[in-house]
């Protein structure tokens, strides 16, 4: 392979197939004027890879959040340990979940017959989530079990490219 500097005039259409070649020859001018590239940070921001990047991370953050919020409102009903949500949760709202789950144990024996329907069957209904900065995100959720519809609350933050949940709030 030899390095051969690929210079052309206006005139002359670049034939070559090579990508690498009409690369060069886009930013080499033969006529001095300034060359195409790089392209400013607003036409990089608003291309069309950042913007499929961030769909990318919208719907992975979206199926994130509807999975840890069905497995959260199932530790609350008892039917799934709490340590199985250790990946995605930091560890003040585990230990807030793991309090919460407790006490619902604790005081099931002195809730009344009717009250026995709280948290069975829950069903995540809808997920939003809004991005605050590229790496962090804050989304809501609509829980409904036999009794009630639920909204929750998390926040959504990605460290060494893993997201984690900050904030987890269950109404």
């Amino acid at each position: 392979m030899s390095a051969v500097t690929v210079v052309r005039s206006k005139q002359e259409p670049v034939a070559n197939s090579d990508p690498a070649v009409q690369r060069l020859s886009s930013v080499i001018n033969p006529a001095g004027q300034q060359a195409s590239w790089p392209k400013p940070a607003k036409e990089i921001i608003n291309s069309p890879v950042s913007s499929l990047k961030a769909a990318t991370d919208h719907r992975e953050v979206c199926a994130i959040a509807r999975g840890t919020v069905q497995a959260a409102i199932e530790v609350l009903a008892g039917t799934r340990p709490v340590h199985q949500l250790a990946r995605r949760l930091d560890q003040q709202c585990l230990a807030a979940l793991q309090h919460r789950a407790a006490l619902i144990r604790l005081n099931r024996q002195n809730i009344s017959p009717s009250a026995t329907g709280v948290y069975r069957n829950p069903a995540v209904r809808s997920v939003r989530a809004s991005e605050v900065t590229c790496d962090i995100y804050e989304a809501s959720a609509v829980v409904v079990d036999e009794t009630r519809a639920r909204a929750v609350a998390l926040r959504l933050e990605r460290n060494n490219k893993v997201w984690r949940i900050t904030v987890l709030e269950i109404g």
